[in-house]
């Protein structure tokens, strides 16, 4: 039995069976209310998806750069080791050592550096191997000070999207209810095995088919880069990645990078990446007219006609 009449006639059941209660919606209010909530899902989640982006980048480059100051400050160290080994050789030698007890103590390795210069008792060659280090480390604190600002930042605009991610979870409840309610949830299936491609693709294209379509069955799961579950743009970047192109994880990055590769929608070929207006939604088309991709919650990928997609297009990109 088609979806749609074994839905319609799920609901003639149910209202005939609870004449008391509340009018149950039609379908098709059933449908305009669950459209409704897809596209606001979609949004909620690719901002969601941009904003852990976001934070991952600025986190891996604080961790960068404070593992290269932690690094100097063991040279720091390792050169001050140095310094006091040169003030007891001085002694040693009968030296002047009056100026040494300050200079060792200091805290900072360019004031170091300038007391030495100013008492003379380097070797020139000593001198040298500590004015390259200044030079190394002159500005790294303040680089790391400027990693942790972006690290604080991005957590905060983290924690702003922490209401989002709330909201998104209202909107999931809201999405199970009403397709359960319809006969139309599906929970899809982790380990599916897909289907096989074999339309017209060719090259890397039919590559990254071959890998959207071993993905039909598996659940809708946003914020889903796979194995087991795939939002839209998490299903789109992981098949470019198995045909070699390394793609933004969020459909509004997606659609940004792909600026200088835009292609009329009345010239597709596979593999071309196709937004929804509003950019919430992006799949992957598979020739002959089809589209394979990760609809929405309650949903699983899978592959329908374009002329049944149901959203209303911007634009394509030809990664």
């Amino acid at each position: 039995m088609p979806v749609a009449a074994g839905i319609a006639f799920g609901l003639v059941l149910s209202s005939m069976g609870a004449a008391a209660a509340d009018p149950k919606p039609t379908l098709n209010q059933a449908k305009a209310k669950l459209e409704k909530l897809n596209d606001k899902a979609d949004k909620v989640v690719d901002s969601y998806n941009t904003a852990t982006e976001r934070y991952k980048k600025a986190k891996s480059t604080y961790v960068k750069l404070n593992d290269s100051y932690k690094r100097k400050l063991e040279t720091v160290a390792d050169l001050r080791s140095q310094v006091i080994g040169m003030a007891v050789e001085s002694y040693r030698l009968g030296g002047d050592v009056a100026s040494w007890p300050g200079m060792i103590g200091t805290g900072r390795p360019e004031d170091l550096l300038s007391r030495l210069a100013v008492a003379g008792q380097m070797s020139q060659e000593r001198a040298e191997k500590l004015a390259v280090f200044d030079r190394e480390n002159r500005g790294l604190k303040a680089e790391r000070d400027k990693a942790q600002e972006a690290l604080e930042e991005a957590d905060k605009e983290r924690d702003g999207v922490e209401k989002e991610r709330s909201e998104i979870l209202k909107l999931i409840a809201e999405q199970k209810k009403l397709l359960k309610k319809l006969g139309a949830y599906n929970p899809g299936n982790p380990n599916s095995v897909g289907i096989k491609y074999t339309g017209p693709a060719s090259g890397n294209a039919a590559a990254v088919l071959r890998f959207a379509y071993a993905q039909v069955g598996k659940p809708y799961i946003y914020g889903g880069t796979g194995p087991r579950g795939f939002d839209c743009s998490g299903l789109t970047q992981a098949a470019w990645r198995a045909g070699g192109v390394t793609l933004p994880r969020t459909t509004w990055q997606q659609w940004a990078w792909g600026d200088s590769r835009k292609v009329s929608l009345d010239d597709l070929q596979p593999g071309d990446l196709i937004f929804s207006e509003g950019l919430g939604h992006v799949s992957i088309y598979a020739g002959n007219g089809e589209i394979v991709h990760a609809p929405q919650t309650g949903d699983v990928v899978k592959v329908v006609k374009l002329s049944d997609y149901g959203r209303a297009l911007v634009g394509a990109v030809r990664p």
